[in-house]
């Protein structure tokens, strides 16, 4: 053995992220430090049409998937031959899009004569905090809130997390940007109203916070985004409201604290049904939000248990966290066939990964 293989790493996997608006890569070696990370965002495609548009983004992954490869690859200082699998989000979200990852991933598996490891975009969010840090304490609850999925699971072990509640409606990231379309803020939406809710007041309006049970951990935004509606522009048959600053600004802060609320009493019947957790695993590109940041915080730090809060830049979806739960599927002997197909939903009910 040379000296040069003994400093090679055990492990380094190319996770490659098409699910919806941004197309990436990223190198990470050993699951755990992100050798490179590339993110080519959309926003300005989809900016005129105030959310994102299936075929507009497949056409653009199309064209920034080899490009965003290439920087990946150079950023990590190696050789495609450098690396030992190929890891792919091929589950949930829109199928044009998934398209585009998972067809770049299985031609380089198959040139390269290394294994395919799809991942589940949604549970990959869990392990966006254990990236560049040590384990977590296990086991842990997990809380996804982005913009398609509002998901609370109970993890024992992160390639396999059990689903205890979802969204029955919108997603929670999905309600900020339709009420940011209702205030007239743009997209994308959720920054925009939290930059205003900051200089609202969040007591303005007494917004709806659904209650679908009491040992329920499901969440409903619908009801939340239709009062929203109401009060930005007034019921059907009625005079509409002046919708000047003030109000504006006023109805971003309400609307943010209905929905914090919504997640703190979640988490809080989640903790209380589950008496051993011993850490939080949060991600999602809602998790940027300082508020909601600071509301997962406290509540952990008034339980005693960890909260692990990615870095803002792996909220958002990226590919290093594609590679880490790849990586961990394959050190448990796990991998997948080139007949691997995308899927527009997730598969969180069986527990797989």
């Amino acid at each position: 053995m040379t000296a040069t293989d003994e400093a090679r790493p055990t492990r380094l996997l190319l996770g490659i992220e098409t699910s919806c608006d941004e197309t990436a890569a990223a190198v990470v070696e050993d699951g755990v430090r992100v050798r490179s990370s590339v993110v080519a965002t959309q926003h300005e495609l989809h900016e005129e049409y105030g959310g994102v548009v299936p075929e507009i983004a497949s056409r653009a992954h199309l064209e920034r998937i080899l490009p965003v490869v290439r920087r990946a690859i150079a950023d990590a200082g190696i050789r495609l031959e450098d690396l030992d699998a190929v890891a792919v989000g091929h589950r949930p979200g829109l199928i044009g899009a998934l398209l585009v990852g998972t067809s770049a991933a299985k031609g380089l598996a198959l040139a390269l004569d290394i294994p395919l490891v799809g991942v589940d975009h949604v549970h990959a969010h869990l392990v966006a905090g254990m990236l560049e840090r040590e384990p977590p304490a296990l086991p842990a609850l997990g809380l996804v809130a982005s913009g398609g999925h509002s998901s609370i699971y109970l993890v024992e072990d992160p390639i396999h997390p059990r689903l205890l509640g979802r969204t029955i409606d919108d997603a929670i990231g999905e309600a900020f940007d339709k009420v940011a379309a209702m205030l007239d803020l743009g997209h994308p939406g959720g920054p925009a109203v939290e930059r205003l809710a900051e200089s609202g007041d969040p007591t303005a309006f007494t917004l709806p916070v659904a209650n679908l049970g009491r040992e329920s951990l499901d969440f409903s935004f619908s009801g939340l985004k239709t009062a929203v509606l109401y009060a930005a522009r007034g019921q059907p048959g009625r005079t509409p409201p002046v919708l000047d600053d003030r109000r504006r600004a006023d109805l971003a802060a309400s609307f943010q604290a209905a929905a914090i609320k919504a997640l703190r009493r979640n988490l809080r019947r989640a903790f209380d049904a589950h008496p051993g957790i011993r850490s939080l695993l949060v991600g999602g590109g809602v998790t940027a939000n300082a508020a909601i940041r600071a509301m997962l915080e406290a509540e952990c730090a008034d339980r005693g248990v960890e909260c692990r809060l990615p870095p803002l830049e792996w909220c958002i979806d990226n590919a290093a966290m594609i590679a880490a739960l790849g990586d961990r599927r394959l050190a448990a002997g796990e991998r997948d066939e080139l007949e691997l197909a995308p899927a527009a939903t997730t598969r969180s009910e069986t527990g797989s990964a």
